[in-house]
């Protein structure tokens, strides 16, 4: 299919062009700073947790060049063979992540597909188990430098994880100002990150030139074997050093295929090999470093420098995961796996600058509880990693699906490549549920409660809509019997939104009830998501007469589009529908539900799913609609 080298060959002829080479570098640059901070903070504590988990503790020779060969292949096979070779390759008009892959695999099945539906789930649950975890062992592991550094002693230590949550306070706090104006410095500052972390690894690669037998993966293969089943445990603190590499799929369409390769094969990747090697030497040299191999082979002279790179490149990384956490709430949301949420933009020129309210206090919440909770980085790193796993191998599992489906390929070759990627992914999830007893339940278990938060709404969506169109009458039939008994008419336009066009709105039944009246033009609108990313003005309004009456129109959002009816609407003078947005009034149809024991689900699933709906973003403000133009009609729904 591919290789490494055409990849890198496919991005530098991308650059060539001298009109396009210096966006591209910049694209690049942008991406160093969001897509690879959480990768690229991984030195600080991953060596550290492999080499102590080694049956020697490190001190020997054979588990230092093990530990140093296995990251290396760890990260040539997953993060540059899986990632930026193939699944980089599987995007949806550009955009990558768990829940648009999901949506690519949907679109090319023969028909929709619960397996692939609920793998998509299970991957975006996941992902907010890692977003809680990767700040608080981030900045938590770059503060804890403050236990070595000159001039201070081993005081500071009952402060750090109070600095540690002032950090991480002080970050949650800024969102709501959005990240636009700092994004432009988060390049140059990871870029000078892992040049510091190069340099480190060159000035020590020399403490013992025999480090570099750690690219023959034979020590890796007899470290493991050496250990036994404590080799096996060693493999979860080795995929630390590649936690953060679904981040270049997730981020593809923030920067592109190009630029995310070059600047991992030629700058990222090279600087984390360097550094790796550095930490493996000075510790072959000097075995008392195998306690703390980052801080140990940082000069004096520039301790406290590095620690101040060291925290601010930790904050960027945190940062790239909470925004990650709310373009895959954003995602969600339009995919309909979650209810609507409060989602504000923070940029009126950057359409990824967004800002959800309800997600960052989810996450301060949660990263304060762990901090607190697990007190100091190496009690993290047990908590961290199989959220990580977990997603990548639904990346693989549906990867399967688009060899199959999209790219055409017999049913052998997609298993052989999926199942290749499959048994890594399996050997590291089942190295990392070893440390279920010491902290690896906890992502476990919010992932799992975000899965059924996402079911039971999915499934108690799809009651209602059921229940409500069996209790609706057809527009069409509607429409005859409107037409033998004409009602008042009153002037001006009235827009129905409704989920089901076929069916009369019920906030249009209740108008006819009620107010006995029936409006000049009536609309009836709906809303869909495409399993695009984005959709183009020009396909956004689909109109559809049913009489001289009624219209029905559809307006159409990709999953990362923020849903504006009134400025969509202006799209539809071009096909001859025009009607003034201030002289026109929005009938919603509000529902209380009401929990039954015969609705198709548990009761205290029923529970949910109306706590839910009564905590759902009000469609007013959701759909960007004028507050003194809409008109609430409700009715009582059992489910």
């Amino acid at each position: 299919m591919a290789d490494p080298a055409g990849v890198a060959l496919e991005a530098a002829e991308e650059s060539h062009s001298p009109h396009k080479k210096d966006s591209f570098r910049a694209l690049a640059l942008g991406a160093i700073g969001v897509v690879f901070g959480d990768i690229g903070t991984s030195p600080l504590y991953a060596m550290r947790e492999a080499l102590h988990h080694s049956r020697s503790g490190g001190a020997s020779e054979l588990a230092v060049l093990g530990v140093v060969s296995l990251v290396i292949w760890a990260l040539f096979l997953i993060v540059t063979i899986k990632y930026v070779v193939f699944l980089m390759r599987a995007d949806n008009k550009g955009e990558g992540g768990t829940l648009a892959l999901m949506a690519l695999a949907q679109r090319y099945l023969p028909k929709r597909s619960t397996a692939v539906f609920f793998l998509g789930v299970v991957g975006a649950a996941l992902f907010y188990g890692d977003g809680v975890i990767t700040p608080a062992i981030s900045v938590l592991s770059a503060v804890e430098g403050l236990k070595d550094a000159p001039g201070l002693g081993r005081g500071i230590e009952p402060y750090i994880v109070p600095i540690s949550a002032a950090v991480l306070v002080g970050l949650f706090m800024v969102q709501a100002r959005g990240t636009h104006r700092m994004a432009a410095l988060f390049g140059p500052i990871t870029a000078v990150w892992f040049l510091v972390l190069g340099a480190l690894g060159v000035y020590h690669i020399a403490d013992d030139l025999s480090i570099l037998r750690a690219f023959n993966p034979y020590y890796g293969v007899r470290f493991l074997l050496n250990d036994g089943l404590v080799g096996f445990v060693i493999l979860g603190s080795v995929f630390l050093a590649v936690t953060g590499a679904e981040a270049l799929y997730a981020d593809m369409g923030h920067f592109g295929k190009g630029p995310i390769r070059a600047a991992w094969l030629w700058f990222v990747l090279p600087c984390l090999l360097l550094n790796y090697l550095g930490q493996g030497a000075n510790v072959l040299a000097h075995p008392m470093a195998r306690h703390n191999p980052f801080w140990d082979m940082v000069p004096e002279i520039a301790y406290w420098p590095v620690l101040v790179l060291a925290t601010v490149a930790t904050v960027i990384a945190s940062q790239a995961v909470i925004t990650g956490a709310f373009s895959m709430t954003q995602q969600a949301v339009q995919l309909g796996l979650l209810p609507r949420i409060d989602i504000r933009r923070t940029s009126e020129t950057q359409a990824g600058q967004i800002f959800v309210p309800q997600v960052n206090t989810f996450l301060m919440v949660g990263v304060l509880i762990l901090l607190f909770t697990f007190q100091n980085s190496s009690a993290l790193a047990a908590a961290y990693g199989i959220a990580v796993t977990g997603s990548m191998f639904v990346d693989t599992l549906i990867f399967f699906v688009i060899v199959k489906h999209m790219w055409k390929r017999p049913a052998w070759q997609a298993a052989a490549a999926a199942g290749a990627f499959g048994v890594l992914d399996v050997v590291f999830i089942g190295s990392n549920l070893l440390k279920i007893p010491d902290g690896a339940w906890l992502p476990l278990v919010l992932g799992a409660a975000l899965v059924v938060i996402m079911w039971t709404w999915t499934r108690g969506a799809d009651i209602l809509s059921e229940k409500t169109r069996r209790d609706s009458v057809p527009l069409v039939e509607l429409s005859e019997i409107l037409r033998a008994r004409a009602p008042h008419r009153a002037p001006g336009t009235a827009i129905f939104l409704t989920s089901d066009p076929d069916m009369a709105p019920v906030a249009l039944m209740h108008n006819l009830k009620h107010n006995k009246v029936l409006h000049e033009k009536n609309i009836v609108l709906t809303v869909l998501t495409a399993e695009t990313p984005r959709v183009k003005d020009d396909d956004r309004i689909r109109i559809e007469p049913v009489n001289d009456d009624f219209k029905k129109v559809f307006i159409s959002y990709g999953f990362m589009e923020s849903p504006n009816l009134p400025k969509a609407l202006g799209l539809c003078r071009k096909q001859g529908l025009k009607f003034d947005i201030m002289a026109t009034s929005f009938f919603l149809g509000r529902r209380s539900i009401v929990p039954s024991a015969q609705s198709g689900m548990p009761l205290w699933q029923d529970k949910i799913f109306i706590f839910l709906m009564r905590n759902a973003a009000n469609p007013t403000d959701f759909y960007k609609i004028p507050p003194g133009r809409v008109v609430e009609l409700g009715t009582q729904v059992t489910v």
